[in-house]
């Protein structure tokens, strides 16, 4: 149990963000089964979209990613200080970052440039040991990676940084513009130049450990584009990419996060009340308000206000009038005078799995016209996030051995598939979860 989760559990919580860690490493087995011949990267980035990093990570090895990744080196670096020496790769990078802790600390730089290549090199000579570099390759998304038009001279520049033994290029990949939009002509043509790209590479003399370009909705869809390693991010946390490819359960993933609140207050009110700020919402009778004590400065989107769905007392109900900072409204009906099912303590949830009747984060992404990956991630750290089936192997002690340990290729990678393949199974818990 964390630390945090034992102290959450100490009092009564105005909200909390339940975390099912059965659940991830369930949804990582599944996403393995999807891409049975090519490793696996969890994306943890962003507090791992919203889930809380550490556990997560852990939870994700675990399951059976051989491989973590993150956007930011202040992320990377966090996972390695916490003792996790899993393959990692970092990829978001500007002009003097902290090149030379990452190279220290064995983490795979990304690079996009010539000035990115130069500064990995600078920190390897300065640390005194190669830098894992990944050459990233624009093949059609138009944001980070190196044209097609400068991947000759990134490439050139590598080799010779190679020959000085200051990089190991470990990795040639590319990211997917429209995965989630099944038939899109661009998924063949960036696959083709993908394949192009990796072929020159590998021509003028690169020989890399890993190649990939399959995200989330790529593992799930489109299996000519598994290469080596398949990058999964938002599926790991139980979210669908997108309504368009199918839901969670379509792919045998089930969501990880369930948030809900603590009803702070139920009052009557007469018809014709206005509620909430520009009383955009006027109860239409006699009727009873609940007082849901989580807002925009939760990460609850303002643009729910009036349509955001939310389950207390078994029934399904929805956002009265605006969604402020700290709190919103729902109408639970004439004739509610309160008590245990709908009084002040009640059960407000906002998003789960959906086996109880609890809307889903998509629900919510409907609701705000958004994504599901920005409904979770956004929640922020005034919500205690609570972490159910978190487990404590001995084989994770051994982790902070050393970590500035060199990452060969699949045979140390392979280690955490052989030990993974023979956990057991937890148990069902209250909501009926099983890994699979």
């Amino acid at each position: 149990m964390s630390h945090q989760t034992h102290q959450t559990q100490q009092r009564a919580l105005r909200a909390r963000a339940e975390i099912d860690l059965s659940a991830l490493r369930a949804n990582v087995r599944a996403l393995r089964a999807h891409a049975p011949g090519s490793a696996l990267m969890a994306v943890v980035k962003a507090d791992a979209y919203g889930h809380g990093v550490l556990p997560c990570a852990r939870a994700a090895l675990q399951g059976g990613a051989t491989w973590l990744g993150a956007a930011l080196p202040e992320e990377a670096l966090a996972l390695r200080e916490a003792g996790i020496t899993a393959p990692l790769l970092c990829w978001l990078w500007t002009p003097g970052g902290p090149w030379r802790e990452a190279v220290e600390a064995g983490i795979d730089v990304s690079v996009s440039g010539l000035w990115a290549l130069d500064e990995a090199a600078a920190a390897a000579r300065a640390a005194g040991r190669t830098a894992r570099v990944q050459l990233k390759a624009d093949s059609g998304l138009g944001r980070n990676g190196a044209s097609p038009a400068d991947w000759p001279e990134l490439v050139a520049a590598a080799r010779a940084a190679e020959a000085e033994g200051a990089v190991k290029v470990t990795g040639l990949w590319s990211h997917f513009a429209c995965a989630d939009e099944p038939g899109h002509p661009s998924i063949a043509a960036q696959l083709d130049s993908f394949r192009d790209l990796v072929a020159y590479g590998e021509k003028e003399g690169l020989d890399p450990e890993v190649r990939h370009i399959a995200n989330s909705p790529a593992t799930l869809t489109l299996p000519e584009s598994h290469f080596d390693l398949v990058r999964t991010g938002i599926a790991v946390y139980g979210v669908s990419p997108s309504p368009e490819i199918g839901t969670p359960a379509d792919f045998g993933l089930r969501p990880v996060m369930t948030l809900s609140a603590s009803v702070a207050l139920v009052k009557q009110v007469p018809g014709g009340h206005g509620v909430s700020y520009g009383h955009h919402y006027v109860t239409d009778g006699d009727t009873a308000l609940g007082l849901v004590p989580l807002g925009y400065a939760d990460g609850i989107p303002r643009h729910a206000s009036g349509r955001g769905p939310v389950l207390v007392g078994g029934k399904r109900l929805r956002v009265a009038g605006r969604i402020a900072m700290d709190q919103f409204v729902v109408d639970l009906g004439p004739g509610e005078p309160g008590g245990r099912l709908l009084g002040e303590g009640a059960e407000a949830v906002l998003f789960g799995p959906g086996d109880r009747g609890e809307p889903t984060a998509e629900d919510w992404a409907e609701a705000a016209g958004t994504i599901g990956y920005e409904i979770v991630t956004r929640i922020g750290k005034r919500v205690p996030r609570v972490y159910l089936h978190e487990k404590h192997e001995k084989h994770e002690k051994h982790e902070k051995h050393d970590k500035h340990e060199k990452h060969d290729k699949h045979d140390k990678h392979e280690k955490h598939d052989k030990h993974d393949k023979h956990e057991k199974h937890d148990k069902h818990d209250k909501h009926g979860e099983r890994e699979e």
